[in-house]
């Protein structure tokens, strides 16, 4: 055994899990954001996010969950309680290296009802496991999985508007930014208007990449109308256009809609998407990591999207700069080609990294090549930006 991979597993072996600390803070709000299922950020304002720091003998690693109750059931509360009283304690003991024995035991003290079971509290800790794993090693999450097929990826700027107006602005504010590809969220106006904004998203940026979700919006008749109204625009994927749990309906749209049906909120674990194939519900399986529960189940959902020969598109859930580079990571192993929805910079401060962050020039975004995630973390920061969320 070559010495360098013998005091690899020597570092490893012994190390344990010692602590799980969970913090909220509160972190600044650049813009407001909406989908079809509420607001999520406001304009100047801020946000709460849930940051969880896993130690292990002179090791850390750090991960962040988005409470959006506007998209998923899960609260900053649910998210700190069940991190701090359940899943934190059924792992403190526990080899680090052993993901998958700790997605097990994370299963023994929040189980599967209809979705995973508390995906954004397990993504958290899955995340910080990941990056003090990477740390404890000295390796990136792409060395550590011995999968990177690319070193780049490129961004999607998100229009969220209500008239043809409020997208042409939102195109111009993306392209000042050297962003080319953009995602339009729909579902939560006349089909006659978001028709009208999408057309609008099209002819500012004629050679973009541009997509549409839809937030489990639309009825059947209603995404089928504005699928046909679009055959002619050249949109990409129609992203979760029906409710999550109806792939019956989806299977119907699909069969009938000329733009390609993407699922995101339908595919909470690698099951799902063996479910939704079964019914023919879907061409494009957008992949999530906190939704999924972290990173280790949106590999094998990946691996299993690649292996069925579906497209994969990547997607975000306005994560702050721990989130980012973990979802950089996932889609850069997966060589993903086409534009990503990683849009958290457009509308959140990630106030407590130390540094610069990811890089992200002209609308791309470098993989993080660093121990770990690659994302620096200022414990002051975190400190001063926590507060007692049930105060």
């Amino acid at each position: 055994m070559p010495e360098h991979a013998a005091s690899s597993i020597d570092r490893l072996s012994g190390l344990l899990i010692e602590r799980v600390d969970v913090f909220a803070v509160r972190l600044p709000t650049k813009a407001a954001f909406a989908i079809a299922g509420g607001t999520v950020t406001s304009a100047d304002s801020t946000t709460t996010r849930i940051l969880v720091r896993v130690e292990a003998g002179d090791h850390a690693g750090w991960g962040e969950a988005t409470p959006t109750p506007a998209w998923t059931y899960e609260t900053a509360e649910s998210i700190f309680t069940t991190i701090d009283r359940y899943l934190g304690p059924a792992i403190v003991g526990h080899p680090v290296w052993d993901l998958d024995g700790v997605a097990r035991r994370f299963d023994t003290v929040i189980n599967r009802g209809i979705s995973i079971g508390a995906p954004l509290a397990k993504s958290a800790v899955d995340l910080a496991l990941h990056d003090l794993v990477g740390r404890a090693l000295g390796v990136s999450v792409g060395e550590l999985w011995g999968q990177r097929r690319r070193d780049d990826i490129e961004l999607g700027w998100i229009v969220s508007g209500d008239s043809p107006e409020a997208a042409i602005a939102a195109v111009a504010e993306g392209r000042d930014r050297g962003y080319r590809h953009f995602k339009v969220k729909v579902g939560m106006h006349r089909v006659a208007d978001e028709l009208a904004m999408v057309r609008a998203v099209r002819d500012q940026a004629p050679d973009g990449q541009l997509w549409i979700d839809g937030n489990q919006g639309f009825t059947l008749d209603g995404a089928l109308s504005l699928a046909r109204s679009l055959a002619d625009v050249g949109v990409v994927a129609f992203e979760q256009p029906l409710p999550a749990n109806d792939l019956a309906g989806l299977g119907r749209l699909r069969a009938a809609s000329p733009v390609p049906i993407a699922l995101d909120e339908s595919l909470r674990h690698p099951s799902d998407l063996v479910a939704a194939l079964r019914l023919d519900a879907l061409d494009i399986a957008i992949a999530k990591v906190q939704r999924s529960g972290g990173l280790l189940l949106s590999r094998r959902l990946c691996q299993y999207a690649e292996d069925a020969g579906l497209g994969i598109m990547g997607s975000g859930l306005t994560d702050t700069e721990l989130g980012f580079a973990a979802s950089l990571h996932l889609f850069a192993a997966f060589g993903l080609d086409t534009a990503v929805d990683l849009n958290g910079r457009q509308f959140v401060e990630s106030s407590y990294v130390a540094g610069d962050g990811v890089r992200v020039e002209q609308g791309v975004a470098t993989v993080p090549d660093a121990p770990g995630l690659g994302v620096d973390v200022d414990e002051t920061a975190v400190a001063e930006l926590s507060f007692d969320l049930f105060a």
